[in-house]
């Protein structure tokens, strides 16, 4: 029988995904939560508007951690996780402990942003997450202003932030995380070369992620 339990925590490839909320400030064109109807490879991600506390977060996360090897914990669900900048950074912080105490293998803790946690909280994060995590992934997904607007579809108070965005990302390299890297989907409209360029201006890695449709 197939389990349609809302999932707050979740495995993809060798990484543990936390699903912590369904709020983000985009529509993105290619975003797969509605393509998808919120499922993610048999994971339910649809969390009905009930997001976790920490104690539900850590509790799952603890049992997961403990099922089998992992490289990294990543925020990343079907929302923006700086919409919830507190619960994000009380995890991490939590992961760090354990990484202290030797609890688990040595892994890795990464956040997947849209890069508007600073519009979103009204004040600088970089130094905050730095403390707590290792490898930030922007989804720049644009090379212009323009594009990123059509592309991404930002709430109404977003429309002007694209240049937010790339100085999120600036302030991230800036902060030496282990890793920053410049995020966009091919096959969208985006121009690759023309970010590819960008991310070795700003000392960021790219990376191109496929597509996803209902076929995949």
């Amino acid at each position: 029988m197939t389990d349609h339990t809302p999932k707050i925590v979740y495995r993809f490839g060798d990484n543990i995904y936390l699903n912590i909320t369904n709020r983000c400030p985009n529509l993105c064109v290619f975003c797969i939560k509605t393509k998808w109807k919120m499922d993610f490879h048999g994971n339910n991600l649809n969390l009905v508007g009930n997001e976790p506390t920490v104690l539900e977060i850590l509790r799952v996360l603890d049992e997961e951690m403990r099922r089998a090897p992992f490289n990294e914990i990543v925020f990343c669900g079907y929302g923006e996780p700086t919409m919830r900048l507190d619960v994000l950074l009380y995890v991490a912080q939590t992961l760090k402990g354990w990484q202290a105490q030797a609890k688990f293998p040595p892994f890795k803790i990464r956040l997947n942003t849209n890069g508007l946690g600073e519009r979103i909280n009204h004040k600088s994060i970089v130094q905050d997450l730095r403390r707590v995590v290792d490898i930030v992934n922007v989804s720049v997904n644009a090379e212009n202003e323009e594009k990123w607007r059509q592309l991404v579809r930002p709430e109404a108070e977003y429309q002007d932030a694209y240049p937010d965005v790339l100085s999120f990302l600036q302030s991230c390299v800036e902060a030496h995380f282990d890793k920053v890297i410049l995020s966009c989907v091919d096959k969208v409209g985006a121009d690759t070369v023309a970010l590819a360029k960008l991310a070795q201006k700003m000392g960021a890695a790219l990376y191109v992620r496929s597509f996803l449709d209902e076929n995949n």
